[in-house]
């Protein structure tokens, strides 16, 4: 494959989710070294794509938002938003408050979201399922003793036991 930005052999080769989409791009070298690629500080793929790619809009994304601090600077380490574009880290904790509504668009612009979901281990969601439909269940029983129903609190009872019986 050949490098996006010019026409030697490409060797670096990134892939990331943007929109919903997977954008691809092969970069060369020199071009990786160029664009910050092989510095682990001062890369982001989604800068790169969001700048586009010259001579072609192939993975260019709409109309990029400028995220602008209004001359903003933390309180405590007189860091600012350009630092921070810079730098890619924050001058300290403060920062996070600071700039959190900048932080919190460019965050937008590269995920669904701004808070993380993360995965729940197979295990762990069965036995919550499980409590939840124990809960429940408990809840109908006394309901249903509550209203004098007794043969129906004998089968919820019944279903309560199967439950416990799977666990032990």
């Amino acid at each position: 494959m050949k490098c996006d930005f010019c026409d030697t052999k490409a060797t670096v080769f990134l892939t990331q989710l943007v929109e919903g989409e997977m954008k691809k791009i092969c970069l060369c070298n020199a071009c990786a070294k160029e664009r910050g690629v092989t510095d682990p500080t001062g890369f982001s793929l989604a800068d790169l794509l969001l700048g586009g790619l010259p001579g072609g809009p192939g993975l260019a994304i709409g109309n990029p938002t400028t995220v602008s601090s209004g001359g903003k600077k933390c309180p405590s380490c007189g860091f600012t938003m350009d630092d921070l574009k810079k730098v890619r880290r924050f001058g300290c904790s403060e920062c996070y408050g600071t700039f959190s509504d900048e932080v919190g668009q460019m965050l937008r612009g590269m995920h669904k979201g701004a808070t993380h979901i993360g995965k729940v281990p197979e295990g762990l969601m069965a036995n919550q399922i499980r409590t939840q439909r124990l809960e429940e269940l408990r809840s109908r029983l006394d309901q249903a003793i509550a209203a004098e129903s007794y043969e129906e609190a004998a089968g919820i009872r019944d279903e309560i036991r199967t439950l416990d019986e799977v666990n032990h």
